[in-house]
Formats: structure tokens, C-alpha cells, sequence
């Protein structure tokens, strides 16, 4: 008798360790993690017969469905962009104002879209890094209300060794300002550099800027913004001149601009549409 409730009691006691671990277990579980978006990259040797721009919304991943509000501007036929960003939205490099990123992104998205007045407005502000753009984010947005932020950020940061728990930082205080504007966000990551012996400053850059664009795309995901992989885009470039780059191996050339602004416009053309 005494055996039988002393193996009854060890029975209980087994059926409440594995009921209080399964319940532990599931207080703990934690939440998933934002996955890395996943592209085709472009070959580092572009075909004999490859574009010397091949032009592909590829580069442009959509997380959910952060474009609705430019998407409903579209709609009623007007949509108002605010590009923000270091010397590549500025346009340094180009050999007239009218070659750079932002006025040739103007005109590729009129081209797209049809009967919508496009408006591309060029905030960018050579050599700066995450910390400025986010400090100015607010001002800018009240100044232009726009409907899409392009949002450039990286290359500079890199090239200053700055840390990434730095960059993320100021991309989730610019994070903040945006949401709570409610404007739609297309995070455009760092570009490549020249890695040709000829331009030693930006020499080895490459690495630490293609991790950099690895995890501003997975922050862009967690979220829930647009992200240009524009790192990734660059290796298909390979049959522009010196890959887009202009003689000092960092700044685009007018081939660079152009072909930058078409991948962009029309990844975003087939979003808005």
C-alpha cells in the first residue's frame, strides 16, 4: 500500500515538472527575429553581352506594405519625394546639376508614371553620416511634407570607422521621427567603392560596407520600410566606366547617376502601381 502512494506521488510530481517546464518554456520563447531580405545579386563579371546598365526593380525590397501611402498619391495623380542623404543625393560628381541622382530620378518617374506630377526634392548634404541627417530629419519633413523618404545612409559612417551600434542608433532616432509623421521610407544602403589599387583612400572599404548594407537591410525589414540594395545592385556594373565611379573611386559618375536612378525608378514605378 505505502509503495503504491509513494509511486503515485513520484508520478504526480514527474507530470508537474514537465507541465511547469512546458509553461517556462513558453514564457520564455522569444519573438522571431527580422529576416535578412534576400536578392539576386548581380555577377562580379558581367557577361560579355550584359547592359551596361541593366535595368531591374530588383534591387528595391519591399517589406509588407510600407509604399501605401505613396501609393495612394499616386492614385490621385501627385506624388512628393524628399531625398535625403550625403554627397550621392547631392550629386557631386556629376558633370552638370541636371546628371545627378535626384533631377534624373525625376524624370524616370514621370516616364513610369504617366498623367502623376512627380516632385524629387534634393536635401542631400556631402559628407554626412547618420548622427546629421537624423538630427535635420524632422525639419526636413515639416519643410516638405512629403509622401516617400529616400533615406541614403552608410557609405560616410563607414569610411569614418564608425561603429555600427553608433549607425543604428541614429537610424532608429530618425526611425522615430519618421513614424511618427507617417511617411512611407526607402532606405537606400552604401554604395560600393573602387577597389582597384588607384584610389587607396576608400581601398578595403568594401567589406565593411557591404556588412553595413547587410544589416541596414535587416533593420529596414524588422520595420517594415523599403530597402535599395544599392551595394548589391553596383556589381552588375561592372561594364560602366570604372563601375560608375568617378576618378577619385567614391563619388558616381554621370553613368553611375543615371543608371542608379533608372533601377530606382523603376523598382518603385512597379510598387506605386
Amino acid at each position: 500500500m505505502r509503495r503504491s502512494v509513494i509511486a503515485g506521488l513520484i508520478l504526480v510530481g514527474l507530470g508537474l515538472f514537465v507541465l511547469t517546464s512546458g509553461q517556462a518554456r513558453a514564457q520564455t520563447r522569444t519573438l522571431p527575429k527580422a529576416v535578412e531580405p534576400v536578392i539576386p545579386t548581380p555577377s562580379e563579371t558581367p557577361a560579355p553581352d550584359a547592359r551596361a546598365c541593366p535595368v531591374s526593380g530588383d534591387s528595391l525590397i519591399l517589406a509588407g506594405d510600407g509604399l501605401f501611402r505613396s501609393r495612394a498619391a499616386v492614385g490621385v495623380g501627385r506624388l512628393t519625394i524628399l531625398a535625403i542623404g550625403s554627397s550621392s543625393i547631392e550629386g557631386v560628381g556629376a558633370s552638370r546639376s541636371e546628371l545627378g541622382f535626384v533631377p534624373l530620378l525625376q524624370s524616370d518617374l514621370q516616364r513610369r508614371l504617366p498623367g502623376v506630377a512627380v516632385t524629387v526634392i534634393n536635401r542631400g548634404i556631402g559628407g554626412e553620416t547618420a548622427f546629421e541627417a537624423a538630427n535635420r530629419m524632422e525639419a526636413e519633413i515639416v519643410a516638405h511634407q512629403p509622401d516617400l523618404v529616400i533615406w541614403q545612409i552608410g557609405t560616410n559612417d563607414v569610411l569614418r570607422a564608425r561603429p555600427w551600434n553608433d549607425i543604428a542608433s541614429d537610424l532608429q532616432r530618425g526611425e522615430a521621427i519618421l513614424n511618427r509623421w507617417g511617411v512611407d521610407v526607402l532606405l537606400v544602403d552604401p554604395q560600393r567603392v573602387a577597389d582597384d589599387g588607384l584610389s587607396a583612400w576608400v581601398e578595403g572599404k568594401n567589406v565593411p560596407l557591404n556588412e553595413t548594407a547587410r544589416l541596414i537591410a535587416l533593420e529596414g525589414s524588422r520595420v517594415g520600410y523599403a530597402v535599395q540594395r544599392r551595394f548589391d545592385a553596383m556589381a552588375g556594373w561592372g561594364r560602366l566606366t570604372r563601375g560608375g565611379l568617378g576618378p577619385d573611386g567614391l563619388h558616381l559618375n554621370d553613368d553611375g547617376y543615371a543608371c542608379w536612378a533608372a533601377i530606382t525608378a523603376e523598382g518603385l514605378a512597379a510598387a506605386l502601381t
